[in-house]
């Protein structure tokens, strides 16, 4: 019975679903069923990639060298008009329709256009035949003219059907080209409208694009929101092309180089002794920011990047390697193509013969060939640019060179396994800590030298006050390598000291201590080791100078004695204040100069130090206002370029008033 009962419920499924359910979608009609399918949605993107189409159309006849100018106007009614002086749609009966003009073809038949064959166009944006039919298809009213052989011709459409015949509109003179005019759908879009500045700004990038082509500009001023900056009218034209792009892009923003690295260049020919097509290129190195390559095929942009990308960063990580090599310096091979695009601002335009893409929406370039053209079109004009100058090419690398360490010690940060909760913390043998557990009242000192931390045990309070005494001067974090601070001692027992971890690996739920204090002797040398800290902190624990846990002491450099009456001095001025200021009567005052916080006693130490209620502790931060201005004043002095340390020698020289030597 029950295989009596599936059968029966098989025959009944089967006759629910038969060939009367099968539809076709003639026309334009599966534009509009699926338009996601053909411009990626119905969102604000999509609608603005309809401008894009049909701008790309105009453009690919500026390319070919057929238009010198297009006009891109936005009026009214979200109504856009496109017009150009190229060639001008055909207008003549179609071979295959001869029933209908080349133009209705083109603007109501999908995979139509003269794109496929390569003999009207060597390179272009549009390649599929669908642009402009799915333009028409998406659009509530598109009107078309086409000024050709002196003629014009006018022909309307709606939702992709046309609605009036193609018309003789009569004699033109002075006039050729095509001119586009449309409104998107609201079936289709909505209330969504044209942004008067993300047109302008893709019309903008189009001109930066071709420098042979002058883009007139013009919105109807009722469409400019009060604080819009976008103009009502403007001619784009770009002669220096992408270097006049980047330009104005990295404005202000302080460059490794102050050059642009720029230029354009022939693609290597194919293997049928064609022309393959030819790239433009502008790049800068900046000293902060994240890395942002804006890539384009046939002006097409590519935000997801694509074979051309690829190929424009292995010519310059090899190029790099290969200086590098050059220069003897092995560092070099540890540089990786992220290091070298780390802080890179650039701009990369290909024209391509049929370039294959992801997609309708052209977001990627997938043509493999890209790669290895573009590489060997820069690969050499970069090795050009830095042999020209070789000081501006050691530059470069020891930029890149610090990144590529700087990745290596974040990586070895990561690596290295986290402590388990249930094992006891290892904490380094020459730290003395306190008894209290927790962050509320608990201070860590860092002192100079074993001398100096006895004394500091001794004066300190066992119950909240911890003391880590560091050997010498600790490394320079703002110039070592990755290697060297891995393998610093004095580093790795400060960073188990704090409990927290350093860099990637900061948690600051593990911090160990409420306060760091650096605890130095009151000379050069400890202003010195001060600073060595200070830099150790901003540039791997960061969050400790923010969270206001990093002081400085101020322990005195002089004691001034009379009879049973002790005072403190600071400074040699502070000195001199408190020896008139300070004692009474005639009696002889004993003027004793700590050499180092070891000679010092510990109750003297103490008392001026370490004492809550008696001490100054100076707090380290980092100005919210002008961070920008810490990051480069920490570079110059702490940095590897000593030509930075020299410069603001020079520059601040003449303020200086007592130098200590």
């Amino acid at each position: 019975m029950a295989d009596l009962f599936d059968g029966e419920q098989d025959r009944r499924a089967s006759q629910d679903y038969s060939a009367k359910d099968i539809e076709v979608l003639e026309g334009l009609e599966p534009v509009r069923r699926r338009p996601g399918m053909y411009v990626g949605g119905t969102d604000e993107s999509a609608l603005h990639h309809l401008a894009s189409e049909i701008i790309d159309n105009a453009m690919d006849e500026a390319v070919a060298g057929h238009a010198t100018f297009i006009d891109v106007s936005l009026a009214a009614a979200n109504t856009l008009t496109v017009r150009d002086n190229g060639r001008g749609i055909p207008t003549d009966p179609h071979p295959k329709f001869p029933k209908k003009s080349a133009l209705e073809v083109i603007l109501t038949t999908l995979h139509s256009g003269g794109k496929f064959g390569g003999r009207a166009y060597d390179t272009s944006g549009g390649l599929h035949g669908v642009g402009s039919s799915v333009v028409n298809a998406l659009s509530s009213m598109m009107e078309v003219e086409v000024a050709r052989d002196r003629v014009l011709y006018r022909q309307s459409f709606s939702r992709g059907l046309p609605t009036s015949k193609l018309v003789n509109a009569g004699a033109v003179h002075n006039r050729r080209g095509t001119t586009i005019r449309f409104q998107p759908d609201p079936q289709i879009f909505g209330a969504l409208a044209f942004s008067p500045a993300r047109l302008f700004k893709l019309c903008r990038s189009k001109a930066y694009l071709f420098r042979g082509v002058e883009i007139r500009w013009s919105c109807d001023p009722a469409l400019l929101a009060p604080r819009d900056a976008t103009p009502a009218e403007a001619v784009l034209h770009f002669p220096g092309g992408l270097r006049d792009s980047l330009d104005a892009d990295i404005a202000g923003q302080a460059r490794v180089l102050p050059e642009i690295w720029a230029g354009q260049a022939d693609l290597p020919e194919a293997a049928d002794g064609r022309a393959s097509g030819r790239v433009e290129w502008a790049a800068a190195w900046l000293e902060q920011g994240d890395p942002r390559v804006d890539s384009y095929t046939n002006t097409v942009p590519t935000p997801q990047g694509g074979t051309h990308e690829a190929g424009f960063r292995t010519a310059l990580l090899k190029s790099l390697r290969g200086w590098g090599e050059q220069r003897a310096n092995k560092r070099a091979a540890q540089v990786t193509a992220d290091d070298v695009l780390g802080n890179l601002a650039a701009k990369l335009s290909v024209f391509l013969r049929d370039p294959q893409f992801q997609g309708q929406t052209k977001e990627k370039l997938t043509s493999p060939e890209a790669a290895r053209l573009v590489e060997t079109a820069l690969r050499d004009r970069f090795d050009h640019f830095l042999a020209d100058d070789p000081a501006r090419a050691d530059i470069l690398l020891a930029f890149v060179i610090e990144r590529a360490e700087e990745r290596l010690r974040r990586r070895e940060a990561r690596d290295t396994p986290r402590k388990s909760a249930t094992r006891r913390l290892r904490l380094p043998g020459k730290l003395t800590d306190c008894t209290r557990e927790g962050i509320a009242e608990t201070e860590l000192f860092l002192v100079e030298g074993d001398s100096a931390g006895g004394s500091a045990k001794q004066a300190r309070n066992r119950e909240t006050q911890a003391v880590l005494p560091l050997k010498g001067k600790i490394l320079n974090v703002a110039s070592a390598s990755t290697e060297k601070l891995r393998q610093n001692q004095e580093l790795k027992d400060l960073i188990e000291a704090l409990g927290c971890g350093a860099g990637d690996r900061f948690d600051g739920t593990k911090l160990r201590y409420g306060r760091v204090i650096i605890l130095t002797d009151a000379d050069v040398d400890g202003a010195h080791i001060a600073s060595l800290l200070m830099t150790f902190f901003y540039r791997e624990l960061p969050e400790l100078i923010r969270d206001g846990r990093v002081f400085l002491a101020r322990p005195p450099l002089y004691r001034l004695t009379q009879g049973a009456r002790s005072i403190y001095a600071m400074t040699d001025q502070d000195r001199d204040r408190k020896l008139k200021s300070g004692f009474k009567g005639t009696g002889r005052v004993e003027i004793s100069r700590f050499k180092g916080l070891g000679e010092m006693p510990a109750a003297a130490l103490k008392e001026t130090t370490m004492d809550p209620a008696r001490r100054t502790l100076l707090k380290v931060v980092i100005p919210s206002d002008d961070r920008a201005t810490t990051s480069t004043l920490v570079e110059s002095l702490m940095g590897r370029k000593p030509e930075l340390r020299f410069q603001f020698i020079q520059e601040n020289a003449r303020t200086v008033e007592d130098v200590d030597v």
